[in-house]
C-alpha cells in the first residue's frame, strides 16, 4: 500500500506530464501509416488530394479586383463552350465505338456462320476463336503497353477523382498521355467488346468522356504556346472537376442514348458535390450528345456505315407491348426484385473475390464455352433432335440465327450467344414473343453470362459492368416471366426489363438514374411504377449484404474515398484522437533555408503559418500555405535580408497566373529551384500566398461531424485548433487519410464494435 505522500508525489508527476503533453502542438505524436498509393486501372500510383477549396489571400484578392466585366463574361462563355466541345467529342467517340463494334463483330459472326453453313465446323470454330483471340490480345496489349490506366471500368477512378482523389494517371494529367490514354480506352473497348467478352462499353465511355473533359479543362499548355490569358481561369481543380462531371454524364448519354439518365448518373453516383449551376451545364452537355447521336443514326440508317444501323446504338423499344398487371403480377414483381437483389449482392461478392485473387485466366475458356457449334460428328438422328429442341417452329423477325436450322426456323440459343451483347439484350426484351426462347436455353444462357461476366471483369481490358448485368438480368427476368406465364398478364419482354432493373439495383445500388436510363432505353413510360418498385426492393435487399459494386472496387483499389456517411464508431472519437504528426509550421516571415529543409524532408502538402511577435501580440494562426505555392514563391526569389513584411515586393514579382495548376500535371519540383547558399539565410514573406481563412475545427469536435464537414466542403486540409487558451494556436492538420478506417482502427482496434 502507498502512503499519502507517495500518492501525492505520483499525482504531481502525472499532472506535470499531462501539462507538458497539452502544451505541445500535437497531443499525441502519431504517424499516419495508411497506404499513400492506389491501383489506377492496372497501374500502382501514388495518390494525393485535390485542391477544391478557393483560397483567400492578398494575391487572389488582387487578381479578382483586376478582372473586368468582359473577362467575367469570357469566363462564363468558355464554361458553356467547353461543355459544348465535351458533348460533341464524346458523342463522336460514341458513334465511332458503335460503328467499329458492330462492323468488327458482325464480320466475325458472318464469317463463322458462312463456314458453318458449308459444314466446315472446325474452320468455323478456328475462325471464331482466332478472331476473338486476336481482338482480345489487341485490347490487352493496348492496356499493357500504351494505357495501363485504361484497364477496367474507369468509373471507380472517375468517382474517386470527383471525390477529391488525384493520381498521376486517373485522367491522364499529361496532355500527351491524355491523348494516348483516350486512344487506349477507345480502341481497347472496341476490341474487348467485339471479341465477344461479356463486358460493356459504358464504363469506358464514362472514362473517355472524363478524359476528354480533363484535356479540355487543362486550359491549354504554356510549354507548347497553346494557351491564352483568358484560359488561365480554368487552371484549377475546382473548374476542372465541374468539366469532368459533365464528361462523365456525357459518357453515359453516349453509351445508352440516355441524356437525362446521364445527368442523373453524374448526380447520384459519380459526383460528390453538386450545385444548380452545374446541373444546367451537365444537361446541356448530354443534350449535345443526344443530338450528335441522333444525327449519325439518321445517316447510318441509309446503309453508309456498313453493318451498323439504327440498332447499333442501344435502343430496346418495348412500347408495343400492352402493360396490364394485377395482384399476381405485383407479387411476381416483388419476388423478382427480392431474388434479383440477392443475386446482385452475390454478383458483387464474387466480383470482389475474383478481383482479389485474379492472376491469369485463359481467354480461350470464355470462347470455348460460348461457341455452341456442332463438333462435326453429329449423326442425322442427333442433328434432327438438336434441331427440334433448339429450333422453335415459329417465324419471328429480329436478330435471330438459323444456325443449322431448316429454312424459316432459328436457333434460340445461338441467337443469344452468337450475337453482340446489345443484340442479345434486344432479343431478350422482345415483346409478343412468349415462346421465342426455351426455358432451358434461358437457364443455360443466364448461368453462362452470370459466371463469365464475373470472371471477365478482372482481365486487363477496358470493360464495363452495365451491359453484362443488364444481359444477365434480362435473361433472368424472361425466365421468371416464362415460369409465371400461367398466372401473369405481363408480357415476358416486360419481365425481362424488370429483371434487368432488379439486377442493376442489386449490383449498382442506384435508383433514380437507373430508372430513367431504363425508361429512355425502352421507350415505355407505362412501366415506370413497376421499374421503381423493383429497383427499390432489389437495392434494399442488396444493401443488407454488402455495398454497391463500384464502392467495393474503389475500396479494393485502395483509393481513399470519403463516404457520404461516416462510420458509426466515429461518433465515439473526437478530432484530437486521430491527429497525426509531425506537424511542421512556418512563421509569417520565414527563413528560406527553413522552408527548403521542410520541403525536402517531409511529404506534406500543407503547412500552417503562425504569426508571432513582433507581427502579432501573441502566437496566432495566420493561415495555411500549400507546397505548390511555396515552390512558386521560392522560384520567384522575392527575398529580403531582414525579417520584415514584404507583401508588395511579392505581389510585384509574382501574379496569380504563376500559381495556376500545370496542364501537364507535373508542375514545379523542388529539384527545379536554383537557390544559392547565401540565400538560405534570407527571409520571405508568406502572408500574400497563405490562405488566411482555412477551415478549422475545435479539437473536441466529434470525428463523425468533422468527416461530414471535410467531405461536404471538398477540403484537402482541415486545421484542428485547441479549445483552451495558453497553448499553441494549432493542434494539428487532418487530411482524408486521417479519416480512413484503416488509420482509425489501427489506433483504436476495439472501437469497431461500438455503435
Amino acid at each position: 500500500m502507498m502512503d499519502f505522500e507517495e500518492r501525492l508525489e505520483i499525482d504531481d508527476f502525472e499532472s506535470e506530464v499531462m501539462e507538458r503533453i497539452y502544451s505541445k502542438p500535437l497531443l499525441i505524436k502519431r504517424v499516419n501509416t495508411t497506404s499513400q498509393i492506389a491501383i489506377v486501372g492496372a497501374n500502382v500510383c501514388p495518390v494525393e488530394s485535390l485542391d477544391y477549396e478557393v483560397p483567400e489571400n492578398e494575391l487572389v484578392n488582387e487578381d479578382w479586383r483586376s478582372r473586368r466585366t468582359v473577362q467575367i463574361f469570357q469566363y462564363i462563355l468558355l464554361k458553356w463552350a467547353f461543355a459544348l466541345i465535351i458533348g460533341l467529342s464524346t458523342g463522336l467517340v460514341g458513334i465511332f465505338n458503335n460503328i467499329a463494334v458492330e462492323n468488327i463483330a458482325g464480320f466475325k459472326l458472318l464469317l463463322t456462320t458462312e463456314l458453318m453453313l458449308k459444314h466446315k465446323y472446325y474452320k468455323a470454330f478456328a475462325a471464331y476463336a482466332g478472331c476473338n483471340l486476336g481482338l482480345a490480345t489487341s485490347a490487352a496489349a493496348l492496356c499493357a503497353f500504351i494505357a495501363p490506366a485504361a484497364a477496367g471500368s474507369g468509373i471507380p477512378e472517375v468517382k474517386a477523382y470527383l471525390n477529391g482523389v488525384d493520381a498521376y494517371s486517373i485522367l491522364a494529367p499529361s496532355t500527351l498521355f491524355v491523348k494516348v490514354n483516350v486512344i487506349g480506352i477507345i480502341f481497347g473497348s472496341i476490341f474487348g467488346v467485339a471479341a465477344g467478352f461479356v463486358v460493356g462499353k459504358e464504363g469506358p465511355m464514362v472514362h473517355t468522356g472524363s478524359c476528354i473533359a480533363s484535356l479540355i479543362g487543362q486550359g491549354g499548355s504554356r510549354k507548347y504556346h497553346l494557351t491564352s490569358r483568358w484560359l488561365r481561369y480554368f487552371k484549377n481543380d475546382r473548374d476542372r472537376r465541374d468539366l469532368i462531371t459533365c464528361g462523365a454524364a456525357a459518357g453515359v448519354a453516349a453509351a445508352f442514348r440516355a441524356p437525362v439518365g446521364g445527368v442523373l448518373f453524374a448526380l447520384e453516383e459519380a459526383a460528390s458535390w453538386w450545385r444548380s449551376a452545374l446541373l444546367w451545364r451537365t444537361f446541356f452537355t448530354t443534350a449535345v450528345v443526344a443530338i450528335v447521336l441522333r444525327g449519325f443514326i439518321q445517316l447510318c440508317s441509309t446503309g453508309t456505315c456498313g453493318l451498323f444501323g439504327q440498332g447499333g446504338l442501344i435502343m430496346y423499344d418495348i412500347s408495343a407491348a400492352k402493360v396490364e398487371y394485377s395482384t399476381p403480377d405485383i407479387l411476381a414483381v416483388i419476388l423478382l426484385g427480392v431474388i434479383g437483389g440477392i443475386l446482385g449482392s452475390l454478383y458483387n461478392y464474387l466480383v470482389d473475390k475474383v478481383l482479389r485473387t485474379y492472376s491469369i485466366i485463359n481467354e480461350y475458356v470464355t470462347h470455348s464455352i460460348i461457341d455452341p457449334g456442332p463438333n462435326g460428328s453429329v449423326s442425322a438422328e442427333e442433328e434432327l433432335l438438336l434441331r427440334s429442341y433448339f429450333c422453335p417452329n415459329t417465324d419471328v423477325s429480329g436478330n435471330y440465327k438459323s444456325f443449322q436450322c431448316p429454312p424459316g426456323h432459328y436457333n434460340d440459343l445461338a441467337s443469344l450467344f452468337l450475337n453482340t451483347n446489345d443484340d442479345a439484350i434486344r432479343n431478350l426484351l422482345s415483346t409478343n414473343t412468349v415462346k421465342a426462347f426455351h426455358i432451358s436455353s434461358l437457364f443455360i444462357f443466364f448461368v453462362a453470362v452470370y459466371c463469365l461476366g464475373i470472371i471477365t471483369y478482372g482481365i486487363a481490358i477496358p470493360s464495363g459492368l452495365f451491359i453484362p448485368v443488364i444481359l444477365a438480368g434480362s435473361c433472368y427476368g424472361r425466365l421468371v416471366g416464362r415460369l409465371f406465364e400461367p398466372i401473369s398478364k405481363l408480357d415476358v419482354g416486360l419481365f425481362s426489363l424488370l429483371g434487368a432493373a432488379s439486377f442493376l439495383g442489386g449490383t449498382m445500388r442506384m435508383t433514380v438514374s437507373l430508372c430513367v436510363i431504363l425508361l429512355e432505353l425502352t421507350n415505355d413510360l407505362l412501366m415506370l411504377p413497376l421499374v421503381m418498385l423493383v429497383l427499390l426492393i432489389s437495392k434494399t435487399m442488396g444493401d443488407m449484404f454488402n455495398k454497391g459494386v463500384y464502392d467495393q472496387i474503389v475500396k479494393l483499389k485502395g483509393l481513399p474515398y470519403m463516404e457520404a456517411h461516416p462510420e458509426p464508431y466515429m461518433k465515439h472519437l473526437i478530432a484530437r484522437d486521430v491527429v497525426t504528426g509531425p506537424l511542421i509550421t512556418f512563421s509569417g516571415v520565414e527563413k528560406v533555408g527553413n522552408i527548403l529543409h521542410a520541403l525536402k524532408n517531409t511529404g506534406h502538402n500543407g503547412f500552417p503559418v503562425i504569426d508571432e511577435p513582433p507581427f502579432s501580440d501573441a502566437p496566432e494562426l495566420c493561415g495555411l500555405v500549400l507546397r505548390s505555392k511555396l515552390l512558386v514563391l521560392l522560384k520567384g526569389k522575392a527575398f529580403s535580408n531582414d525579417r520584415v513584411l514584404a507583401g508588395n515586393k511579392v505581389l510585384s514579382k509574382i501574379s496569380e497566373l504563376d500559381f495556376a495548376k500545370a496542364g501537364s500535371g507535373k508542375g514545379l519540383k523542388l529539384e527545379d529551384l536554383d537557390i544559392q547558399e547565401e540565400e538560405w539565410d534570407m527571409y520571405v514573406d508568406l502572408h500574400p500566398i497563405a490562405n488566411t481563412s482555412p477551415y478549422t475545427v475545435v479539437e473536441t469536435m466529434s470525428l463523425a461531424k468533422a468527416a461530414v464537414l471535410f467531405r461536404e466542403l471538398g477540403l484537402r486540409h482541415m486545421c484542428v485548433v485547441p479549445k483552451s487558451q495558453g497553448r499553441p494556436p494549432i493542434v494539428g492538420i487532418l487530411t482524408r487519410h486521417d479519416f480512413q478506417p484503416e488509420h482509425i482502427l489501427g489506433l483504436y482496434p476495439h472501437i469497431r464494435f461500438q455503435q
